[in-house]
């Protein structure tokens, strides 16, 4: 069972840091994100989601190796890679993995304006290791699936470290 993090910074450019911080991490096997979205709400007051994957981009690429294999069959391997990678694209675009696209500009529209939230989906992850480097970012929990004492923990955490200059 997976759960939903989210974290209020005052700027875009911290939660970006966070962001790749995790990203990092991932590859050092401390964390497991399902999910790693950066919410923002600019001055204009509109919300904006920064995805980590492109469901689109990721479709198309599949799309177009399939269309490719399959118009092998036909002996049209270029028209069938097209077809199929307009297919894929479409597809991967009206897919919604991970966190409710919904809920987190929902979410996004408690921000002040100028500042950023990222909402993870943690599948696992390993604390201990895992809190005292995204700590030194500062930040304040908006939305969890944590129990409470997980929560306060993190909040705690959070709030006890001078955020990183930027």
């Amino acid at each position: 069972m997976s759960n939903l993090v989210a974290v209020a910074y005052p700027d875009v450019a911290t939660a970006e840091a966070v962001r790749t911080t995790l990203a990092q991490m991932m590859k050092e096997h401390l964390i497991e994100l399902d999910d790693a979205v950066v919410v923002t709400r600019g001055e204009d007051g509109k919300v904006r989601l920064n995805q980590a994957v492109s469901t689109a981009g990721a479709g198309a690429a599949g799309g177009a190796l399939w269309g490719g294999l399959i118009g092998l069959l036909f002996l049209s391997p270029l028209l069938g890679a097209a077809i199929g990678a307009a297919a894929g694209g479409a597809t991967g675009a009206l897919a919604d993995v991970g966190v409710d696209d919904k809920f987190m500009k929902e979410l996004g529209t408690q921000l002040t304006p100028g500042a950023a939230a990222l909402i993870v989906l943690v599948r696992k992850s390993t604390p201990d290791k895992v809190v005292p480097r995204i700590a030194q970012y500062g930040g304040h929990v908006i939305q969890s699936s944590l129990s409470n004492d997980a929560e306060e923990r993190l909040e705690a955490a959070l709030n006890q470290t001078a955020p990183v200059a930027q």
